[in-house]
């Protein structure tokens, strides 16, 4: 995940003193205004709006000792504590995304005050307002592509021998059917994923190609070949869901897993390097 750490004129030392988190951008109205004072944030605190002419961001103070450089930085390392502040970004995302299109900030967006959110809502107030007229109406969905030979029916024994050059030409050729059993499951999923590419093909306004996950990431059986994001209208959702879905129907060795619909996190940007300084993106 990403964070941002907004670093203009220095930030502030630890000792009781509060910066701004911003979850998330959207335009100015009584919407946002009533969403703020129903929700919580990260450790619960309360949140507020920061207006900027027709731009409003929704934000919370958070303590400067855990959400400055170093502290943030220690946050970060620790995973119960990272996934805490997931979710709890992600459950005020979701919960204005599903009343009213906004721009979600990444994970941990954080600026020294209000003021400079506004500044910056001033600052990128073009840009803001472009994503969210090419935004609004639409959700994200996610689709993985797994290939996972295990699934796909195992290779027909080859003749057994008990001895001599009988057995170790029966080995051979067990190990070649083997191969030959894992690359028809990566070759068919790859054929899947071109198959997406033609069926979302002028049905989608956008796609986004995302890094295959692997390790702790990948809690789905199999090798993650594909991984990609769809800006999807609204009214498609469904429909291109069970499209998707469909793709792996009678392919051995492979699997779909399609998720969403998300606020669009992965068609959004973040404030960029001269508002912010951050890591890599998800």
């Amino acid at each position: 995940m990403s964070t941002r750490t907004d670093t203009s004129g220095g930030l502030p030392e630890p000792g009781g003193e509060e910066l701004t988190y911003v979850y998330a951008v959207g335009r100015e109205g009584p919407g946002l205004h009533g969403l703020a004072s129903r929700l919580a944030g990260v450790d619960g605190r309360p949140l507020h709006p920061v207006t900027a002419g027709e731009l409003c961001a929704l934000v919370s103070r958070v303590p400067a000792d855990a959400f400055g450089e170093h502290g943030l930085a220690a946050q970060l390392e620790d995973l119960a504590r990272l996934e805490a502040l997931a979710r709890s970004h992600h459950a005020v995302v979701d919960a204005v995304f599903a009343e009213t299109s906004v721009l979600p900030m990444r994970l941990a967006t954080v600026y020294l005050d209000d003021a400079r959110v506004a500044a910056m809502l001033v600052r990128r107030r073009g840009e803001f307002e472009e994503l969210l007229g090419r935004l609004y109406g639409h959700v994200e969905l996610g689709m993985k592509v797994y290939a996972d030979p295990r699934t796909a029916a195992a290779p027909a024994p080859a003749a057994a021998a008990s001895t001599g050059a009988g057995a170790g030409r029966a080995y051979l050729q067990q190990r070649r059917a083997t191969m030959r059993r894992d690359q028809d499951a990566y070759r068919a999923a790859s054929d899947l994923v071109g198959r997406a590419a033609q069926l979302t093909e002028g049905v989608v306004a956008s796609r986004v190609v995302h890094r295959p996950q692997q390790g702790q990431l990948a809690s789905h059986p199999g090798v993650n070949v594909a991984n990609e994001a769809y800006l999807v209208p609204r009214a498609q959702t469904e429909e291109l869901r069970r499209a998707l879905t469909a793709l792996a129907d009678g392919v051995p060795g492979v699997s779909v897993e399609v998720t969403g619909p998300w606020a669009p996190y992965s068609f959004a940007t973040a404030p960029p390097a001269e508002d912010a300084d951050g890591g890599e993106g998800p």
